[in-house]
């Protein structure tokens, strides 16, 4: 057999590279299949999602050297940096600790992966403010002990890599039993199984076809998603999963997890002191934030409500998802009751970010727009933000219609499109995302009749052209109170700067058919900029079919209760819904904005 098998003895950067992304590459044909079976800590159906945006991470980070300590930094860097969920920052940290271990710049031998690979399972467990055993990190170890013990018994990197996979196997069968929530489910602990799914890839990539022959076994293939269903879970006991990056100098893991951990549970603290993952189940998400604030900059934050993706996991509504953004203004009943799925924009004061609608509400933006110095801006959801939602909702659902603020105000069209067509062609779902051309109320209301659409059982391919009606029929009015914040937003030219501060005039401003702003016309005084703008909706339900209208303002109830009262007497209507408009919206045009959307019938 020697004379017939090449033996692996040594392996370099690129090797250890692309071997890790060949286990990538089978956490990503595993996805749907990890998420069904997610049921420790909490069942929200994301473990599959979570561990591929951590490979994907490592997947873009394009790094092959030949020197192995430095793509194994390379690589556990991009780890942490894309790490999502409990189980990817585990993973993520184990490869810091692996990184950090090796001590060779040149191939790593038997020996030196097997002693790194050991001494990394200490990191993974340092990590978890309360480790559990039965889960990955169970896996990990017995993997990587096992491997230690045979690295004086064995010269080939293949065989190695075979019997610690069938070591690691039967390391996850036994998860099932080690904990109460996977025995009564039947099954295994879904990160624990993403984990040997890596090693499964790991080891195809260093296997070849003669080789499997001679051994005479096959790798053991995972079940496909469809040989199990959904299965069931304990009450959640905090509803958000919540996750920071942090970067600066020095940041102190254990003073984290000190002042973090009566904050929730499933506390996960990973990475270097110059870049470091945190991952806790709490219900203050906000709280969190402002203390991790204390401790670097944060670069990236996500806030997933596990008790909305156990509804979308066991109380599916329909098999066709909504997709939208913040800027939509739907009340949470409506979001609720519809099961619409909503990334949101980001709004910043200088360093510091809050994600809209979720770590900061309206009230709380008025104080902090008082008390600031420095002003507001507003950013769009990063394409991987779409691209992780789309894998997840791509995961539960045939379909995903997405409709987003007007692409002439934002980029958040453009990456949601663009990351609909990558998923799409990934997953073979169908995925079409809409340019809205609106925003706020006028948006909600385009996605208040989808979402009533799909409730009555109508068709993907029939609902499509409909969107595009709706679109086409929908207004908006925006009485604003004071120009200060749209001129200093840049929306308005110096010379009609100039004029209106000199004038101080209070206009109304419309939205024309591709989405951009305009000024509809414009007043002395609030009170006539608001009849101005009631006088045009009197002209247009003249001569349009009218369906229905809402009412949202920043922080200006009388206007709203005026515009209100006034339009239930000219449509024998009462409101959708008044709603105090996003944060991001505010932001760019100040607060006593009060905004009258209209959608028309076909």
């Amino acid at each position: 057999m020697a004379e017939t098998l090449q033996k692996i003895r040594e392996i370099d950067g690129k090797q250890l590279y692309y071997s890790f992304l060949a286990g990538a590459q089978r956490i990503f044909e595993n996805q749907k299949y990890l998420n069904k079976i997610n049921v420790f800590p909490v069942a929200d159906a994301d473990t599959g999602t979570n561990l591929a945006s951590t490979m994907r991470s490592m997947v873009d980070a394009n790094i092959p050297t030949d020197n192995p300590k430095q793509a194994a930094i390379a690589l556990a860097d991009a780890a942490i940096t894309g790490a999502r969920g409990n189980s990817g920052i585990i993973f993520a940290q184990f490869l810091y600790g692996f990184s950090n271990e090796i001590k060779t710049e040149q191939t790593l031998d038997i020996k030196t992966f097997a002693e790194s690979m050991k001494k990394a399972v200490a990191y993974a467990y340092d990590a978890i403010a309360n480790p559990v055993e039965g889960t990955i990190l169970t896996v990990i170890k017995d993997w990587a002990d096992y491997i230690y013990t045979l690295k004086d018994i064995i010269d080939d990197f293949i065989r190695l890599l075979y019997q610690a996979f069938e070591k690691a196997q039967q390391s996850l069968e036994n998860t099932t039993r080690s904990l109460e929530q996977l025995a009564r489910a039947h099954v295994v602990d879904a990160g624990a199984k993403g984990f040997v799914v890596w090693l499964e890839g790991i080891l195809d990539f260093f296997t070849n076809e003669p080789l499997k022959k001679i051994l005479s076994k096959t790798v053991p293939s995972f079940p496909e998603e469809t040989d199990i269903d959904a299965v069931s879970h304990d009450i959640i006991t905090f509803r958000y999963c919540t996750e920071a990056l942090i970067t600066g100098t020095n940041i102190d893991k254990i003073k984290i997890k000190t002042f973090l951990k009566n904050c929730g549970d499933s506390l996960v603290i990973a990475g270097s002191p110059q870049k470091t993952r945190v991952h806790i189940h709490t219900d203050f998400p906000a709280e969190v934030f402002s203390t991790l604030n204390r401790f670097g900059s944060i670069t990236y934050q996500k806030v997933d409500d596990m008790v909305f993706q156990k509804e979308i996991q066991f109380n599916r509504k329909a098999n066709i998802a909504i997709l939208t953004d913040s800027t939509c203004d739907l009340p949470h009943e409506i979001l609720d009751r519809y099961q619409i799925h909503v990334v949101p924009l980001t709004l910043h004061f200088g360093e510091t970010f809050f994600l809209d609608r979720i770590t900061i509400q309206p009230q709380q933006f008025y104080s902090l727009l008082e008390q600031s110095e420095q002003s507001p801006s507003s950013s769009q959801p990063a394409y991987k933000d779409f691209i992780n939602k789309l894998e997840f909702l791509g995961s539960h659902y045939d379909a995903v219609i997405g409709i987003t603020v007007s692409s002439r105000l934002s980029g958040t069209f453009s990456n949601c499109e663009k990351a609909a067509k990558e998923v799409a062609t990934r997953l073979g779902k169908q995925m079409k995302v809409f340019d809205s051309k609106s925003v706020t109320g006028s948006l909600g209301m385009i996605i208040l009749r989808i979402a009533e659409s799909i409730e009555n059982g109508i068709a993907y391919d029939e609902l499509l052209p409909k969107i595009d009606d709706w679109i086409e029929n929908s207004t908006i009015r925006v009485s604003v109170k004071t120009l200060k914040y749209i001129i200093r937003s840049g929306r308005v030219s110096p010379f009609k700067s100039f004029i209106a501060r000199v004038l101080d005039l209070k206009p109304v401003i419309a939205l024309d058919k591709t989405g951009a702003t305009f000024l509809f016309s414009k007043s002395f005084t609030e009170k006539g900029s608001l009849k101005r703008a009631l006088g045009s909706i009197k002209k247009l339900t003249k001569s349009h079919k009218f369906w229905n209208y809402t009412i949202t303002h920043s922080n200006n109830t009388e206007a709203a209760i005026w515009y209100a009262s006034e339009l239930e007497t000219l449509t024998g209507k009462k409101p959708l819904f008044v709603e105090n408009a996003s944060p991001v919206l505010v932001a760019n045009t100040g607060p006593g904005v009060t905004c009258v959307s209209i959608l028309f019938d076909v």
